[in-house]
């Protein structure tokens, strides 16, 4: 690992520790924040981890962009994962369903798996919250094996319901909130994933693992979930 340091703004720097996306990058990418958290201190804005780059943002009354740069190669100097930091686990009942995640059948005929089996890969493995972003509480999870990958779709739709499951590429994610997208939408999930409440607001954090739990239609209403078909929506 060869840090890049990149100028984004005046008062903000990007970290540029990996050229790849990878599910082995996390650990280090959280000993990273850790060490820049306290190498900055009081001056720190915001620090905002991704797949292979750390922002930093900081405060240029205190610092010229000179100590800034200077603070992070301090704080990467022999940087190691630390073995002890992990983040939370979170286990996310979905109901896979057409009415909700229209394009199940789609990954199943470009996957030539049957639907269940779909649901079944989905469901059978952790992701890794690698990034929030797009809108508050919307963590961007991975890898979905290559087998289940979609691209995009080419015309996203206006409004996606609160909570819906989808995949794009090999990320997958759960709308916190109702908002455009475009990622291949597989389910729906109950879980409230934003909350002005929580500390945080959002549910998952950079660093945590992520488990989708395949539920029935009842136990998903049960649960609080919204069951309105995808076409239904206002």
């Amino acid at each position: 690992m060869t840090p890049r340091i990149e100028t984004v703004a005046i008062d903000c720097l990007m970290v540029r520790l990996f050229d790849a996306i990878a599910e082995e990058n996390m650990p280090w990418m959280l000993a990273a924040c850790e060490r820049v958290r306290e190498g900055f201190a009081a001056h720190l804005i915001d620090l905002v981890p991704s797949y292979t780059t750390l922002m930093v943002h900081y405060d240029l009354l205190a610092l010229t962009p000179a100590q800034a740069r200077e603070l992070i190669a301090e704080a990467l100097h022999n940087l190691a994962p630390n073995a002890q930091a992990s983040g939370q686990r979170h286990v996310l009942p979905v109901w896979y369903d057409l009415s909700v995640g229209p394009e199940l059948s789609l990954l199943a005929q470009r996957s030539g798996l049957a639907i269940p089996e779909v649901i079944r890969r989905h469901s059978e493995r952790d992701y890794q919250v690698f990034a929030l972003g797009f809108a508050p509480g919307f963590a961007f999870m991975g890898l979905v094996e290559e087998t289940l990958a979609a691209p995009r779709l080419g015309t996203p739709r206006k409004r996606v319901a609160a909570g819906s499951v989808g995949i794009a590429e090999r990320q997958t994610a759960a709308y916190p909130v109702v908002s455009p997208g475009g990622w291949n939408l597989i389910g729906r999930t109950p879980s409230k994933l934003f909350d002005r409440e929580r500390d945080g607001y959002s549910l998952m954090q950079p660093g945590d693992t992520v488990r989708f739990e395949a539920v029935s239609h009842a136990e998903f209403i049960n649960l609080g979930g919204d069951d309105t078909p995808l076409e239904a929506l206002p």
